[in-house]
C-alpha cells in the first residue's frame, strides 16, 4: 500500500504552520551561523594576537640568551606537528589545539638547530564564551520560532475560519438553501479595503442573490403559466366531451388530457420549489397503499409484500410518489415491473435499459433527454420532491445483475417489537 499522509495535513493551517516553521528555522540557522562565525573569528583573532605577542617576547629572550618564561619553550611537548613543521621551515604561525585537555592557542617560530620555539595561550575562556553564545542562539531561536508559530497560527486560523464559513455556505446553497449568506462584515462597508477572502465571500453572496432571484422569477413564471392554462384547458376538456364519438375525438381528448396532466405537474413542481407543501401525517399501512398503486397503474405489475408495517406519513403524497415510480417504469422500462414492500423500504424495479447515467449521478432533471430518448419528463422530479416533503430518501440506480432501473424509497421509521411481517409472496395487478 502506498504511504498516504493523514487528511489533516492537507489543511491550509497545517501547510502555513510548516512553511512558517521551515522559514523560521532557516532564518534562525542563518543568523546563528553568521553570529557564531563573527564571534569565533573575533575571539580566536584576539587569542592569536596574544600568542604572537608572547612569541615575540619569547624569541627576544631566547636570542638574548635569557631564560624563557612559563608557557614558552623549545619544541615543547604537545606542540602540534603541522605547526612545528611550519616553524622549522622558517615561518611563524598559530594554531588552535588542546593541551592537557584544555583549549590552547599555539604560536611557533623558527629557532636554531632546526628546532622551533613555541608559546601557548590558554583559550578556555574564549571557548566557554563561544559555547555560551551558541546555547543562547539556540535558545533564542527556539523561543522566536515558537512565538512566530503561535502568532502565525492565530493569523492563519482566522483566515481559514472565514474560508470554512464560506465553504459551508456554498454547500448549503448547492443543497438548495438559497437564503444562505456569508455576510462577511468586511463587505458591508464599500469604502473599506477588502482582502481576498472577503472578495470571495462577497462574490458568493452576490451569486447566491442573483441565482435566488432568477429561480424565484422562473418559479413565478411557471406557476403563472400553469395557473393561466388551467381555465382554458378545463373549458377545452368540457368541449371535447361534447364531440361526437370517433377517432378524431379520441385524439383530441387524449391530447387535452395530456395537457391537463402536464399543467397539474407544473403547478405541483412550482409548489415544491416554493416549499409551500405541508405534510399531513397519518398512520398508513403500506401493503394496502401499494395495492392501490398497482391497481391504478392498469398494467401487470408484480406486488411483493415481504414485510408490511404501519408508518406515520402522508399517505396521499406517498401514493403519488409510488404511482410516479411505477408509471415511469411502465413507460420507459420493460416488463416485468416489480413493486416490493420490505418494511420501510419500497423498491420499484423494471427490466428495461435502466436509468441514464446523468440521472443516476445527479438525480432527475426536468424534461432532460439523452440522445434520441424521450426523457423522463416531470414524474421522477415530482417523486423526488414529494419524497423529500415526507422526509423519505429516494435513490435511483441500475440493477447490478441483469438489466433494469431500480428506485429505492426509504421511509423514516423506528423499528419496534410490535410490527412483524404479516404476509409474503407476490400478487399481480388487480389481485
Amino acid at each position: 500500500m502506498p504511504f498516504r499522509l493523514p487528511a489533516w495535513t492537507a489543511t491550509l493551517a497545517w501547510k502555513a504552520a510548516v512553511f512558517i516553521a521551515v522559514m523560521c528555522c532557516a532564518l534562525a540557522a542563518l543568523l546563528g551561523v553568521l553570529v557564531h562565525v563573527a564571534v569565533t573569528n573575533q575571539t580566536v583573532g584576539q587569542a592569536r594576537d596574544r600568542a604572537l605577542t608572547r612569541l615575540d617576547d619569547a624569541t627576544e629572550q631566547y636570542e638574548a640568551g635569557g631564560r624563557l618564561g612559563p608557557g614558552a619553550g623549545i619544541d615543547p611537548p604537545g606542540l602540534p606537528g603541522p605547526l612545528r613543521d611550519l616553524a622549522v621551515g622558517g615561518e611563524r604561525g598559530t594554531m588552535v589545539g588542546d593541551h592537557d585537555e584544555r583549549p590552547t592557542v599555539w604560536a611557533a617560530g623558527p629557532a636554531d638547530g632546526g628546532r622551533a620555539i613555541a608559546v601557548q595561550v590558554d583559550y578556555a575562556q574564549g571557548a566557554r564564551t563561544i559555547d555560551g553564545l551558541d546555547r543562547a542562539i539556540l535558545g533564542s531561536s527556539v523561543l522566536a520560532i515558537g512565538a512566530t508559530l503561535l502568532v502565525g497560527a492565530f493569523a492563519v486560523t482566522r483566515v481559514t475560519r472565514r474560508l470554512h464559513l464560506t465553504a459551508r455556505v456554498a454547500r448549503r446553497i448547492s443543497a438548495g438553501d438559497l437564503d444562505a449568506r456569508v455576510h462577511d462584515p468586511r463587505t458591508r462597508d464599500a469604502d473599506r479595503h477588502q482582502d481576498e477572502v472577503a472578495t470571495v465571500s462577497g462574490a458568493l453572496d452576490t451569486m447566491a442573490s442573483s441565482l435566488q432571484g432568477k429561480l424565484l422569477s422562473e418559479q413565478r413564471f411557471t406557476a403563472d403559466v400553469a395557473h393561466e392554462l388551467r381555465t382554458p384547458l378545463t373549458g377545452l376538456h368540457a368541449a371535447a366531451e361534447l364531440l361526437p364519438p370517433g377517432r378524431p375525438t379520441e385524439l383530441v381528448r387524449d391530447r387535452v388530457s395530456t395537457l391537463r396532466t402536464l399543467t397539474e405537474d407544473l403547478l405541483e413542481i412550482s409548489r415544491l420549489d416554493a416549499r409551500s407543501e405541508r405534510v399531513e401525517l397519518d398512520a398508513v399501512r403500506l401493503a394496502p397503499l401499494a395495492e392501490r398503486v398497482v391497481r391504478a397503474s392498469g398494467a401487470e405489475v408484480d406486488l411483493r409484500i415481504v414485510r408490511d408495517i404501519v408508518v406515520d406519513t402522508d399517505g396521499r403524497r406517498l401514493e403519488r410518489v409510488l404511482g410516479n415510480l411505477v408509471g415511469n417504469a411502465l413507460k420507459h422500462g420493460a416488463a416485468p415491473v416489480t413493486l416490493t414492500v420490505d418494511g420501510p423500504v419500497i423498491t420499484v424495479r423494471d427490466h428495461g435499459p435502466g436509468f441514464p447515467g446523468y440521472l443516476v449521478d445527479h438525480g432527475p432533471q426536468r424534461f432532460r433527454t439523452e440522445g434520441t430518448s424521450k426523457g423522463h419528463g416531470l414524474g421522477l422530479t415530482i417523486a423526488l420532491g414529494q419524497a423529500r416533503v415526507v422526509g423519505a430518501r429516494l435513490v435511483f440506480s441500475n440493477a447490478t445483475r441483469g438489466t433494469g432501473a431500480v428506485a429505492v424509497l426509504t421511509l423514516p421509521y423506528e423499528e419496534s417489537g410490535g410490527d412483524d411481517a404479516v404476509r409474503t409472496g407476490s400478487s399481480p395487478a388487480g389481485a
